[in-house]
């Protein structure tokens, strides 16, 4: 009988296997320099996301241990909490999980949801949107399953809008077409509506602008060239994702990259050049936002990122994938960053480093670009691989970037998870921290070489919410990470100041003030009642008739009342 150790370790070594064989076969290489013509039918016949594979059901599997806790790693204060977890909040082996988005609803920031491609069976590349959410800022999760079980679905990408609401954004490939759906949660990603047909394609990003103006509430996304429609690669819903434009091109061609949205509602969409992987194009449109205007770009300008792109290498530490995206993302804070927009990738450097982190600024809109900075802290020449670069901006203006980095292993495939920041637009960056334990990139494979295409994350005025996958487990899965304080009710402030300075309280001394969380029984007498509700009004700083009671409205003060509060905060008694 295996025990759990056993498991991953028989895991473990199979996927080593599975590397080693697959380094060995002699695939084409795609590297740059090759000639184009030699490159391009590489490019399109490995990084499509097709059905190769069977669906197989998940392995049979009876826990031979108490249920455990949630699957928590830590280091030096940073916690990686696993998402894709059974009923128990345990690690559920021989699935795979990878290619993790997140969203963070803007008026509770308690409510997330990650998407991810989930591989029931890690013996096929068959994959499924699956999904998780989290009711306590990421603290603990629940995996119901797929989004659309038995549905062919890659690509996963979240996003949340000015209400509230969380999107899913889903690429499927029936009879040898490209396309993307949308799906809808209106209660924090606990149950979606849809699919809703979005047009799309392979490596497809959307982002919704949230800025108030003329395009409030508009979706804009972007895809490479294996897509729905041609060489139109760009697409518009004016009306909250019920129905979208049909898609036009975007000058520059780029690909793998991102798209955002200025405080003006301007929108920018970055990426790789589509035929040359050492060049890098940013495409604007200030007219988009407004309904009634066609798919119209002002201009594309070329950016240099002082190195290039790689992908599907055959070796290093992502062999069939992607080493990252292309990033860019714009401030909205009050101060004089306003406006700035910024773009960041692991790219190769002209030193004999394999992939560095770099990031560049544009001050004036996107017309001029600064110098290509170096955000990764080791001394050139290390020749590590600091790979899945990840750029976010706080609604302050602090810029976030977390990689995957392998200079303390010097293996290509063992790497640990790192962070920086910079307050001053990117002309300085922070020591580089490390996040997570070292873990296997070669691990788990679902019957693809790679740990998937990107990670992804969202920052706040106090920390960031990241979602990434690793192989802490012997196996593929997605974790979520706060870096920094948490910011429970949005306000600004470290949980722990609001804490300290007895503006929030904290009955239960759990370091989570009390207006952010969801319990019933705070008196400890196994019921949630009327003298938990005294004990919730009494940290307000009132008694008796001095302050509200009867919420619903029934002529008591009693346990509905509690109810209605812990509703009011998005939770129920009994969570």
């Amino acid at each position: 009988m295996l025990t759990r150790g056993r498991l991953f370790l028989v895991l473990g070594s199979a996927a080593l296997l599975l590397a080693t064989s697959t380094l060995a076969d002699g695939k084409d290489s795609v590297r740059p320099g090759d000639p184009q013509d030699a490159r391009e039918p590489n490019v399109q016949r490995l990084h499509r996301e097709v059905p190769d594979d069977p669906p197989l059901p998940a392995p049979a599997w009876q826990p031979l241990w108490p249920p455990a806790p949630p699957f928590v790693f830590a280091r030096e204060g940073y916690y990686s909490v696993q998402v894709n977890v059974d009923e128990f909040g345990g690690n559920i082996p021989a699935d795979a999980a990878n290619e993790p988005s997140i969203a963070v609803d803007p008026t509770n920031p308690n409510r997330m949801a990650i998407g991810w491609r989930q591989f029931d069976n890690v013996a096929s590349n068959f994959r499924q949107a699956g999904w998780g959410y989290s009711r306590d800022a990421g603290r603990s999760w629940t995996f119901p399953g797929s989004l659309d079980p038995g549905v062919f679905r890659s690509d996963p990408v979240l996003d949340a809008d000015a209400d509230g609401n969380f999107y899913y954004y889903s690429l499927q490939h029936p009879d040898d077409e490209f396309f993307c759906d949308l799906f809808k949660s209106s209660d924090g990603g606990e149950t979606w509506v849809g699919p809703i047909y979005a047009y799309g394609g392979d490596k497809a990003w959307f982002d919704i602008d949230m800025t108030g103006g003329i395009g409030h509430g508009n979706f804009y996304a972007a895809w490479d060239h294996a897509g729905c429609c041609g060489d139109n690669w760009f697409t518009r819903s004016t009306d909250g994702g019920e129905t979208f434009d049909y898609p036009a091109p975007i000058p520059g061609r780029p690909i793998w990259g991102v798209t955002t949205v200025g405080p003006d509602g301007a929108v920018y969409v970055a990426g790789r050049y589509r035929w040359d992987e050492s060049r890098f194009q940013v495409a604007k449109s200030t007219t988009v936002q407004d309904p009634n205007a066609p798919l119209d770009f002002d201009f594309a300008v070329e950016v240099d990122l002082g190195g290039t792109l790689l992908y599907y290498l055959q070796y290093g530490p992502n062999p069939g994938g992607l080493l990252g995206q292309v990033w860019i993302a714009a401030d909205h804070s009050d101060g004089p960053t306003h406006g700035n927009i910024y773009v960041l990738a692991s790219v190769d450097p002209p030193d004999s480093d394999p992939l560095d982190v770099h990031f560049i600024r544009s001050t004036d809109g996107g017309l001029s670009w600064s110098a290509p900075v170096r955000v990764n802290d080791d001394p050139p020449g290390t020749d590590a691989w600091q790979w899945f670069g990840t750029l976010a901006v706080a609604p302050n203006g602090r810029i976030d970037v977390v990689w995957n980095d392998t200079r303390n292993s010097g293996e290509d495939n063992i790497s640990e998870l790192f962070y920086a920041h910079s307050t001053d637009a990117g002309l300085t960056w922070s020591d580089n921290v490390v996040l997570s334990e070292p873990f296997d990139s070669w691990l788990g494979w679902p019957n693809q070489d790679k740990l998937g295409d990107y990670y992804d994350m969202v920052s706040d005025e106090v920390g960031v919410n990241l979602a990434y996958a690793a192989t802490f487990n012997g196996e593929q899965d997605v974790y979520f990470m706060r870096i920094g304080d948490f910011d429970c009710n949005g306000n600004g402030v470290p949980d722990t100041d609001d804490i300290d300075s007895g503006t929030s309280p904290d009955v239960n001394g759990n370091g989570i003030p009390d207006e952010c969380e969801c319990f019933g029984d705070l008196d400890g007498d196994n019921d949630t009642d009327q003298g938990d509700l005294g004990i919730l009004l009494a940290d307000w700083g009132c008694t008796g008739g001095d302050c509200p009671g009867d919420l619903d409205g029934d002529g008591d003060t009693d346990q509905s009342d509690l109810g209605v509060l812990l509703a009011d905060w998005g939770c129920d008694a009994a969570s």
